[in-house]
């Protein structure tokens, strides 16, 4: 192995939650794919990306009752499993600075990423929902929680960095606006460091907020146009905030549909959507339009702008709404249209076609400044993923854009990140305001 990642590779990551989109019987206990059969299935998920040399495995979450993200264990004990059967792909959980503890969360992330021998990241976002089980409080205003989000980031990396040279330090003693933590952590500095810092989210605050600290972001974006638009604004923030913006890579989501020809590709999506649509499909929807009632609608009604407010006085989650709302409003689409993309990617990019135009639609996206990288999220349940790592990998490895094998042990040297050394520090929580 090589010790740096090339600068001008591109990066995969593989969503972990629910297998998604299988038509009926596709799916039978004992198969290793099935999700009743936990550790089976995301151990075939995991051994199977990193044999296509993936560079990490990604696992959103969400903190409240329902089972939109699929029945799934909690992200950090679910890659503590997979820590163990793997040795080179990235372990990347979710988890949100609006309902967890910074020296808790600290401690968590630092001994896995010691059981792993240096792979983990954290994807550090704030909650818009699951309020009602950590108490009687009130959800936060939006920008309230990218302020209290900045201030978790800061307490963590300050914890991860409270060792020097093996020496534990002395107390960080932050007293802050949202927390009060003496430290240090009770552990050293992983092999790469510390783990990497992830965000999700393409709001206006979501974007300060990453500008600040991430060195990669999970985002959602539709057109090659509008991934262009969101990859440059991020890398100036970014800039402008006093950071190398090569220090942050741009990894949208896409949900693949993949067949032998177009044509097969495109009737296996339409048969997975017909067999998938329950009336659950339009509750999501309704769920990504903040709440507004779709039942009177049918499918080929257009949403009127009136029923859908400026994206800046959504509370819950304005960047996911953005994307529904633009799509409604900027280009027309139906409700139809709109449960469609939301069953098929909850909002996400999609690629349906042959291996080749597949390929071809992540490999302009990379070279024409829209991606440094993909979440894949195959959506054609079992073999969905095996379809893209035997199909699509070889042919991106054949255009130069992908590894032939892993560079390093470590996921921030396989990323190309710098090592993680005090200066990469995220701000001190005086700045805050600035989100």
């Amino acid at each position: 192995m090589s010790s740096n990642a090339s600068p001008h590779r591109l990066r995969l990551g593989l969503l972990t939650n629910a297998p998604g989109n299988a038509l009926p019987g596709q799916l039978v206990p004992g198969d290793v794919r099935h999700p009743a059969d936990t550790l089976a299935h995301y151990t075939n998920l995991a051994l199977t990306a990193e044999a296509a040399g993936f560079d990490l495995l990604f696992a959103a979450d969400g903190l409240s009752s329902d089972t939109e993200l699929g029945a799934k264990p909690e992200p950090i004990t679910l890659f503590s499993a997979l820590a163990a059967v793997t040795t080179h792909i990235g372990l990347v959980p979710t988890a949100s600075t609006t309902f967890t503890a910074p020296f808790n969360l600290a401690r968590q992330l630092q001994s896995l990423d010691h059981l792993s021998g240096g792979r983990v990241g954290w994807n550090a976002v704030t909650s818009s929902v699951g309020e009602r089980n950590f108490g009687t409080a009130p959800l936060p205003a939006h920008t309230d929680r990218y302020r209290q989000g900045l201030e978790h980031v800061s307490v963590v990396t300050r914890l991860w960095d409270s060792w020097r040279d093996g020496v534990q330090g002395g107390p960080i003693d932050h007293r802050g606006e949202f927390y009060t933590v003496e430290g240090p952590l009770p552990l050293p500095r992983s092999p790469q460091g510390r783990p990497v810092l992830f965000q999700a989210g393409s709001s206006a605050d979501g974007i300060a907020f990453a500008a600040r600290f991430a060195e990669g972001v999970y985002t959602a974006q539709q057109t090659l146009s509008g991934a262009q638009r969101f990859y440059r604004e991020l890398k100036a923030r970014t800039a402008a905030a006093g950071r190398d913006p090569s220090h942050i890579l741009v990894l949208p989501g896409v949900s693949t549909t993949i067949g032998g020809t177009e044509a097969e590709a495109r009737r296996l999506d339409e048969d997975l959507f017909e067999a998938g649509y329950s009336d659950a499909s339009r509750v999501a929807l309704e769920r990504q339009l903040a709440g507004i009632d779709l039942s009177a609608f049918d499918f080929d009604d257009v949403i009127p702008e009136t029923l859908l407010p400026p994206v800046a006085s959504i509370q819950g989650r304005q960047s996911r709404y953005g994307v529904f709302r633009d799509l409604a409003v900027e280009e027309g689409w139906t409700v139809g249209e709109l449960i469609r993309l939301q069953q098929r990617s909850a909002g996400h990019g999609r690629a349906v076609g042959s291996p080749e135009q597949v390929a071809d639609q992540l490999a302009t996206w990379f070279r024409q400044g829209g991606a440094d990288g993909f979440v894949v999220m195959p959506g054609q349940g079992p073999g969905g993923v095996e379809a893209f790592t035997e199909h699509v990998v070889p042919i991106l490895r054949k255009q130069g854009l992908f590894r032939g094998e892993y560079e390093s042990s470590t996921l921030r040297g396989n990323l190309g990140l710098p090592p993680a050394t005090a200066r990469y520090r995220v701000a001190p929580p005086s700045i805050a305001q600035a989100v």
